[in-house]
């Protein structure tokens, strides 16, 4: 066998190769630590904490523990070496709740968490509610608890804040789809909703430019008609309908407020049928008992009821019943007598059907 005139050559390429070979095994195997853990088909979604100030190594420890990575060290390194992810600087992971995929690999959860769109909570708050009833939403899609919802809404400090001339915050929370984050605080929330309420009455002319002080008993009008009206186009008819009665000095005659002091005050489920011991209860919130306007909000109105109490338009009506349950709409009276008879006619139809 012939011998090789260059023998430390040989040996210099030899090395060269497995040198070649070496790196080339741990770039695959680097690569393969840093791919998801799961499938498409078999990912699970984790919603993930991360703190505030966690370094590179906490956060790939806090994944691991999740089963979102495949090695924490490998992790640690592309997050603490930017080169490794292509990257001129090292990425800044930004603290809060992420939803992540098992199905994701290290890079694009690194790309996630640099970039800080967090994992919000979807949470609609319909028109009409109150604050106990917004609060067990809340709770129900763990945003909060309850308890620390309602407990805000009658924060004095907050409440002195937005100048606001009541003991709770009740009326001024805008109904609207909001996206909270997880365990988000419940002060947080309410400053929230108020801040939408009062971006929203900017847009509403009578409300612009008022103070709470100002505009609170035409607030405690609109969460009335806002219990008491189903189709829009009649909120009007019906704030037209309260506004007469204030005027002629005549309770309001309103079941909505009835029902707020069975729920909220008796802290009672909402009744079937209002009963007429029902209205004799002894309460400043009883509108068949007292010619006047409630002490505060029974509900948070929506825009159409605030804005169908601002501007209620010029009738003669004093009564308002429903006369068609499917569509929602009333008939609406000057006289007490006309008001009787479609109160009769609606249920001699209702029977007949």
């Amino acid at each position: 066998m012939k011998k090789s005139k260059h023998p430390f050559l040989s040996l210099l390429l030899s090395v060269f190769f497995c040198l070649i070979l070496a790196a080339g095994a741990c770039v695959l195997a680097f690569r393969i630590s840093l791919s998801a853990p799961d499938s498409q088909n078999g990912a699970k979604q984790v919603r993930l904490v991360i703190p505030s100030g966690a370094s590179s190594s906490k956060v790939a420890e806090i994944l691991m523990e999740e089963g979102l990575i495949r090695s924490d060290r490998a992790f640690y390194l592309l997050a603490r070496f930017p080169f490794l992810s292509f990257r001129d600087s090292a990425p800044v992971i930004k603290s809060g709740y992420y939803s992540v995929s098992s199905a994701m690999n290290a890079y694009q959860i690194l790309d996630l968490l640099e970039s800080g769109l967090q994992d919000y909570i979807k949470v609609s708050v319909p028109e009409g509610l109150t604050i106990r009833k917004i609060a067990a939403i809340l709770e129900k899609n763990e945003v909060c608890t309850a308890e620390d919802f309602i407990t805000a809404a009658c924060n004095p400090v907050l409440l002195e804040k937005y100048s606001i001339p009541s003991q709770s915050f009740e009326g001024f929370l805008f109904p609207d789809t909001y996206f909270f984050a997880p365990e988000m605080g419940a002060e947080h929330i309410i400053c929230l909703m108020v801040d939408a309420f009062f971006d929203k009455l900017d847009s509403i002319p009578y409300y612009a430019g008022k103070s709470p002080s100002q505009f609170y008993e035409t607030l405690v009008l609109a969460s009335i008609v806002e219990r008491e009206y189903r189709v829009a186009e009649e909120a009007p008819l019906i704030a037209s309908v309260f506004k007469n009665r204030i005027e002629a000095g005549v309770g309001l005659y309103s079941c909505a407020t009835i029902e707020y002091i069975i729920t909220e005050i008796q802290g009672k489920p909402h009744p079937d049928v209002i009963t007429y011991d029902d209205l004799k209860i002894n309460s400043p919130y009883n509108t068949y008992k007292w010619a006047a306007l409630p002490p505060s909000p029974i509900s948070n109105p929506g825009v159409i009821a605030l804005e169908a109490a601002a501007n209620p338009p010029q009738t003669d009506y004093f009564y308002f019943t429903l006369t068609d349950s499917g569509n929602g709409t009333h008939t609406f009276s000057k006289s007490f007598n006309a008001h009787v008879k479609a109160g009769a006619q609606f249920k001699t139809k209702k029977s007949g059907n």
